[in-house]
């Protein structure tokens, strides 16, 4: 892959998605490029062979792809000072903002061109982000390369623009969620008798492996639970007091109460 890759924004999401390209070997430190106006905070990704500049006129100048990764309040004025450099020749845009829709992006740039919204989460930073992607105005050639792009960065899948939000609250608020089961693991472990440590140590591990059994063996999550409950055994009993006490329902209503946050916002 030789396309050249520019980062609009090297905060924590732009510097992460550097470092993973870099480590998944999908592109060359020399052939990314990374804006930020402090660009001395940038030293450790200019140390490895990357581009640095504070000007994001060169970012777009430089790339076939620009990586919008800045917050939803500079979006405006930023690509409206950018607009009349983008390329005509199929240089594609990538916007990881939240909340910020294509067509929003189309009004900034006061044209068309090919963009791409992807939704990462925070393991990005450890190359296992879910990512959801929807573009408009593109080619399959364009889409699928940046399929293949946060592909590097974890998995991604393609969805409908108007479920973008869903997917902010199943992929990036579905973080959160997933540590306060976790949290609420280990607290249940140190009262059961273990070390703080032993029971973080286990109870990580515990929903590691429980994803990946799902993610690799492609099973419904209740096919799982099925070949661990025993009649009258222990975790039938944990199953049914969590249920009692409103587990999944308390789950479910979590994330529509954080849907219907966003759709009113």
């Amino acid at each position: 892959m030789n396309k050249k890759i520019a980062i609009i924004g090297g905060g924590n999401l732009g510097t992460a998605i550097a470092e993973g390209l870099m480590q998944s070997g999908f592109v060359q430190p020399k052939h990314i490029l990374v804006t930020k106006r402090n660009k001395a905070t940038l030293y450790g990704l200019e140390k490895k062979g990357v581009l640095v500049s504070d000007k994001n006129e060169d970012a777009v100048r430089y790339a076939d792809l620009v990586i919008l990764a800045v917050k939803p309040f500079q979006v405006k004025e930023i690509l409206g000072s950018l607009k009349g450099e983008f390329k005509e020749n199929g240089q594609v845009l990538v916007s990881v903002v939240t909340g910020v829709s294509i067509e929003e992006i189309v009004a900034c740039l006061g044209r068309k061109m090919p963009i791409v919204r992807a939704m990462p989460n925070t393991a990005i930073a450890i190359q296992e982000s879910m990512t959801c992607i929807a573009a408009q105005y593109t080619s399959e050639e364009q889409l699928q390369y940046v399929h293949d792009l946060f592909d590097q960065l974890g998995e991604a899948v393609r969805i409908d623009e108007k479920l973008m939000n869903a997917a902010t609250v199943l992929g990036a608020c579905g973080t959160a969620f997933a540590m306060r089961y976790i949290r609420a693991n280990i607290q249940g472990g140190i009262e059961i008798g273990f070390d703080a440590a032993t029971a973080t140590l286990i109870a990580a591990q515990t929903v590691k492996g429980a994803a990946e059994l799902l993610l690799k063996n492609k099973t419904h999550p209740e096919y799982e639970i099925d070949k661990v409950t025993t009649p009258k055994g222990c975790t039938i009993a944990g199953l049914n007091e969590m249920e009692h006490q409103g587990f999944s329902s308390s789950l479910i209503k979590g994330l529509v109460a954080s849907y219907e946050k966003i759709a009113k916002d």
